[in-house]
Parts: C-alpha cells; structure tokens; sequence
C-alpha cells in the first residue's frame, strides 16, 4: 500500500510532466494513466529506497517516445484541445494569470522536444541536473547546453531579454 501512497502523492507532478512531453492537456492525462497502469503492473521491477519520481518520469518518457513513433507510422493527429476550458466566472487578476499560463505553455509547446523535456523536468519539476540527465539518459553536459538554448528560445517566444 506504501507503492500506491507515494503513486498517489507524485501524481500532480507527474500530470505535469505529461502534459508538457505531450503538449495537450487530455493527451497528458492518458499518458499519465498508461505510464501509472504500466507502473503498478511492473511494480516489482521498482527497488525500494530508490526514488520513485525518477523511475516514473522514465516510464512515463518511455511510453511518450513509444507512442510517438507509432503516431508517425499511423500518420495520426491528435484533436486540439476543446475550446471554453475556462469559460465562468472568474476576476480580472484570474484570467490575467490564465492568459499569462497560456501564453507561457504555447511558447513552451513550441520548443523542441528536446529542449522541452529538459525544462519540464529542471525548471518545472526541480529535478537535479544529474537526476534529469539520469531520466533522459544523456551526459550532463548535454543537459545543460539543452536547458540553455530552451531558456533563451522560451524568452524569444515570450518576447522578453534574455
């Protein structure tokens, strides 16, 4: 029951991750369900005392890559999200803040996914760069330079110095 406690405790950062590696907030989630369904069936690969996070964010980047490839052979396209998300009523500062989100997310989706991935899991998700570089399986080195040419593109995007 521990497993499922910490599952359940890592799922808002691991919607995240999914939603920024798939750049759609409904094809997030069901990467999120495969990568937590594949998780409890293969529950017994996981060592204890080893960082849970870790193990699911490569799952998780496992099952994305898979699916994009198979996406390619299918030549399939994925509907754009539904429009009215946050249609109500809401304040000033609120919508403010929601277009400032939005705007920061379709500059992030921009992005190549390599650059993406690097700034989802340093930047959003406060992963150490060895962890991330463990995650993504490339030298730190090559992290780093990603991380810094995805910053400087994000700060284009946005129209700000960098």
């Amino acid at each position: 029951m521990a497993f499922e406690n910490e599952l359940l405790a890592l799922l808002p950062r691991l919607r995240r991750f999914a939603a920024s590696l798939s750049r759609n907030a409904a094809d997030g989630d069901d990467l999120c369900q495969a990568a937590l369904e594949r998780a409890l069936k293969s529950r017994h690969l996981w060592e204890e005392g080893t960082r849970l996070d870790s193990w699911m964010y490569r799952i998780m980047r496992n099952i994305w890559i898979d699916e994009a490839r198979a996406r390619q052979r299918r030549a399939k396209t994925f509907a754009p999200e539904e429009e009215g998300d946050h249609v109500g009523d809401r304040s000033d500062r609120q919508m403010e803040a929601i277009a400032e989100l939005s705007s920061v997310d379709r500059a992030l989706s921009r992005l190549p996914d390599e650059q993406r991935e690097v700034i989802a899991l340093v930047l959003v998700e406060g992963l150490a760069y060895k962890e991330a570089a463990e995650i993504l399986d490339i030298p730190i080195g090559t992290l780093t330079s990603r991380l810094v040419r995805g910053r400087s593109a994000l700060l284009a995007e946005l129209g700000e110095a960098a």
